[in-house]
């Protein structure tokens, strides 16, 4: 499918433009990590699942309407047979700025060469403990040896500065480990983003006592590093800081203490053909009979509709311990 240049942007009904899809290739995935799923999960049948050649229709049509980020997620993607040859077909399509993904690390010792081979053009590694015992912890099944080699194999294939860490800031967990965090990624020459966890999915957890907000962790920061704000944008929703001398870029994802839905740009497509306009709204198009149809007309009229119906913000509660959107992150795409 040949883009057209001159497209003009998605836009909803509020005028934000749209420029950023988030694809989840499968919902399985290696580790269990406790804000994202159940330590014991029902996976989706491998028939409701979007094969590689829909995911890259989907993609195809996405970018047709003026889309021109791709972030490929989870689950863990690597885990999806041939990811390699869908990031590669859609690196090459028309119009795509940018190609990145997200990845728990674990099997970047061996696919990290293959994936700059595909042009990827940047990962996102989450990592939230450098501590065994309480990456244990966090992830339920997750070997930190393993993620840390592949960081090191990511940084080969790669060059640092296409590499971020995510990592998910837990009070009383690893909220004590932040700066140990960011002396990490100095000393690898990667950027780190800080991300508040969002009450998803898990019925009874107590979000309130183990959120930790984006000011605690800067203020706890401030105390070790001299930082510096910074007006530079990766297209998503972090706001960054630098380190002067150093080539780190320091970020934080504040959904509830920073809400940053007025700038929002990007839609979600799940593993099984869900569109999800916003991560904390259960409004939903079900894009899988138009890609199973091959209808690329009707695809592109519900991607339009759904981008016309974007809510104007989510509304996360950290008070109660039920969430209001009884959806775990690895069914949207982390």
């Amino acid at each position: 499918m040949k883009t057209d240049v001159n497209r003009p942007l998605l836009q909803d009904g509020l005028g934000r433009k749209i420029s950023y899809l988030r694809l989840s290739v499968t919902d399985r995935c290696d580790f269990r990590c406790t804000y994202c799923m159940a330590e014991k999960m029902d996976f989706l049948p491998r028939a409701d699942i979007l094969s590689l050649e829909e995911c890259l229709l989907v993609a195809q049509t996405f970018i047709s309407l003026g889309i021109n980020k791709i972030r490929l997620t989870g689950g863990e993607p690597l885990v999806r047979k041939n990811f390699s040859w869908l990031a590669a077909r859609i690196r090459e399509l028309d119009g795509l700025r940018e190609l990145a993904m997200t990845t728990n690390g674990s099997q970047l010792v061996r696919y990290a060469v293959p994936l700059a081979q595909a042009g990827v053009d940047r990962i996102n590694i989450s990592l939230d403990s450098l501590n065994p015992g309480i990456f244990k912890r966090i992830t339920r099944t997750g070997d930190l040896d393993q993620v840390r080699a592949g960081v090191d194999a990511a940084i080969a294939a790669f060059g640092g500065h296409r590499i971020k860490l995510n990592t998910v800031m837990l009070r009383n967990i690893n909220h004590e480990e932040l700066p140990a965090m960011v002396e990490f990624a100095v000393a690898q020459k990667i950027n780190i983003n800080f991300i508040e966890q969002m009450p998803l999915g898990l019925s009874g957890h107590d979000y309130a006592r183990s959120f930790y907000s984006s000011q605690e962790a800067l203020a706890q920061l401030k105390q070790h590093y001299e930082l510096v704000a910074s007006v530079e944008s990766s297209g998503g929703p972090a706001r960054y800081w630098r380190i002067p001398g150093h080539d780190t870029r320091i970020g934080f994802i504040s959904p509830h203490s920073q809400n940053f839905c007025a700038d929002c740009n990007r839609m979600r497509v799940t593993a099984r053909g869900e569109l999800f306009p916003c991560l904390g709204d259960e409004g939903m198009v079900d894009l899988l009979p138009a890609v199973r149809a091959g209808d690329v007309d009707q695809l592109r009229q519900l991607i339009i509709q759904a981008v016309a119906d974007k809510p104007a913000g989510h509304e996360f509660d950290l008070t109660q311990s039920k969430p209001r959107i009884i959806r775990f992150m690895s069914r949207t795409g982390g």
